[in-house]
């Protein structure tokens, strides 16, 4: 810096460059004055300020404790302190009719959960995902020094194509929904694929086996195909004198008593080769896909529940289980059928109410040679189509459906 030093020919004080110039001086002590008052963080634009007024969400769930999203909560509200996220669980036998009534008094939730069976029905009351979201992030900005800042951001939402690449193939022809919309441009009509709703996680069908029922019949390993599996059903299956079962190789075969009996039998078209659905939601598993005709004598959806009623039929040889048995679920934690289709929910009640029992799970068995299907079963996450905070309410679901499971 500039110092002043005592001329030994003068005797005066004469100004001396040392070091530094005037200039960079001067910005030295502007710079310190920025940092001690804080001016070059406090200050936030118009747009900044307006959109970090306070927005308060109301989510309703089934299944799920408040617990269990307190954590994700507060990650999100760590970058969005201006949004504040209120849960609500209600019981799944009042849900429904609880959710719709709200909805239609305009008194519903910003965010609720569905099944991915009501998706369709529900359409017309969910805002779909934007596009683009434009909001205020809270941002760590500074080398030497870290301060918090406001930043404005605009992201590109999760597309149909990405949400292909992040799920499973089914989670995409249940939550994309195309639509006819007039380009701005052309004036032509075009068709967009617009995503209606997200899964936290997808629940596919398993196989539960009692491994003592197992090795009592001197099976060594549980069925992978339906062949193994009828055979497997054959060996574990006991009757009385009377031809009645004691004890039964499988719960499949009948409606009332099979818990989630219409996902086990899609399950089994689908992989038979039927086709559940087209591509408007109509069914035509009684029908002959096209790419089968001329190929098969018997429609598949047709062949599959023969297949399946097989299972109740006392004239087959694979006959194992009808109508006067108890619940399929009873009937597994009670040890009276060796195995029993069904979901990860089925485990902690399972292990709640027979916690010494001895059992496995694994995967569906498939028909060996045809490609392998599975029935999922899972809820959606989505938007109230009279939200005033969509935008909030879609970051909010892509946050949660974005984090590691």
């Amino acid at each position: 810096f500039n110092e002043i030093i005592m001329s030994e020919k003068s005797g005066k004080y004469d100004w001396y460059q040392t070091n530094c110039s005037m200039p960079i001086f001067l910005i030295v002590v502007l710079l310190g004055v920025l940092v001690t008052t804080g001016f070059g963080c406090k200050w936030q634009s118009k747009e900044v300020k307006e959109s970090m007024k306070p927005v308060e969400l109301t989510y309703w769930r089934v299944w799920d404790n408040k617990d269990a999203f307190k954590e994700i909560i507060e990650d999100f509200k760590a970058i969005h302190p201006n949004i504040s996220i209120s849960y609500k669980k209600l019981r799944y036998e009042e849900y429904e009719d609880v959710l719709l009534n709200a909805l239609a008094e305009d008194r519903g939730p910003d965010i609720f959960s569905i099944h991915n069976t009501w998706l369709r029905k529900y359409k017309d009351k969910i805002s779909p995902l934007p596009e683009t979201i434009t909001l205020p992030h809270t941002v760590l900005k500074g080398t030497i020094k870290k301060e918090t800042a406001v930043e404005l951001k605009t992201t590109r939402s999760l597309n149909s194509k990405n949400l292909k690449n992040d799920f499973i193939d089914l989670v995409y022809k249940d939550v994309v929904i195309p639509e006819k919309i007039k380009d701005p441009e052309t004036g032509k009509k075009k068709e967009i694929e617009k995503i209606y709703g997200l899964p936290l996680s997808v629940d596919t069908l398993v196989l539960f086996s009692n491994r003592d029922l197992l090795n009592n019949a001197g099976i060594s390993r549980v069925p992978q195909n339906w062949q193994d599996f009828q055979e497997n059903v054959k060996k574990l299956t006991k009757f009385d004198k009377e031809g009645n079962i004691i004890s039964s190789g499988a719960a499949i075969g009948t409606s009332k008593n099979v818990d989630r009996f219409t996902d086990i039998l899609s399950v089994l078209m689908m992989q038979n080769g039927a086709q559940i659905t087209d591509e408007q939601n109509y069914a035509t598993f009684h029908l002959m896909p096209k790419e089968l005709k001329g190929l098969r004598e018997i429609i598949p959806g047709a062949e599959a529940l023969i297949f399946y009623t097989d299972f109740a039929n006392p004239a087959k040889e694979v006959y194992t289980w009808n109508e006067e048995m108890p619940n399929s679920l009873d009937a597994f934690i009670q040890g009276q059928v060796a195995f029993f289709f069904g979901y990860s929910y089925h485990l902690p009640i399972i292990k709640a109410r027979a916690p010494k029992l001895n059992f496995v799970t694994s995967e569906m068995p498939q028909i060996t040679g045809n490609k392998e299907f599975n029935f999922a079963n899972y809820w959606v996450e989505t938007v109230s189509k009279k939200t005033e905070h969509p935008n909030e309410a879609w970051e909010f679901i892509q946050f949660m459906t974005s984090r590691p499971k």
